[in-house]
């Protein structure tokens, strides 16, 4: 590893550590929609083993997400904890079965969610999100 490589990783190391649990719902969001689009380019280029990686990343995230959401926290997360699994079953098929048809689909309901988290973190004030601590039912 280069110097710059483990200096940019340590870098996202101590970003991912010092985050509000806001923060790192809309970083999952991100990262969930870029490993989608990059799923979607390699499908469409039929680079098979890159979507595979990159499907079963977004899987990963997916999984995260949903473990993280208590249901309990607010009237919305039961649909959200569905939709989540949709999403899944919809990564997981466009996976075996190499249908970009179900990857757009997950972009589709998922683009929507991360501009909407980003939305609702502005409403956060820095300060008050880390005392909110989990107070959005996602940590």
């Amino acid at each position: 590893m280069t110097t710059q490589t483990a200096q940019l990783a340590q870098y996202n190391r101590n970003a991912i550590l010092s985050a509000t649990p806001t923060q790192l719902v809309t970083m999952l969001y991100d990262r969930l929609v870029l490993d989608l689009k990059r799923a979607e380019a390699a499908q469409d280029d039929e680079r098979w083993a890159d979507a595979h990686e990159q499907l079963l990343h977004a899987q990963d995230i997916v999984a995260e997400l949903s473990s993280s959401l208590r249901i309990d926290a607010w009237d919305g997360a039961a649909g959200l904890f569905a939709i989540y699994v949709y999403v899944h079953q919809a990564l997981v098929d466009a996976n075996i079965h190499r249908n970009i048809d179900r990857t757009r689909e997950a972009i589709a309901l998922l683009e929507p969610l991360c501009a909407s988290w980003h939305q609702a973190a502005q409403l956060i004030p820095a300060q008050n999100a880390a005392a909110a601590g989990g107070s959005l039912g996602v940590a």
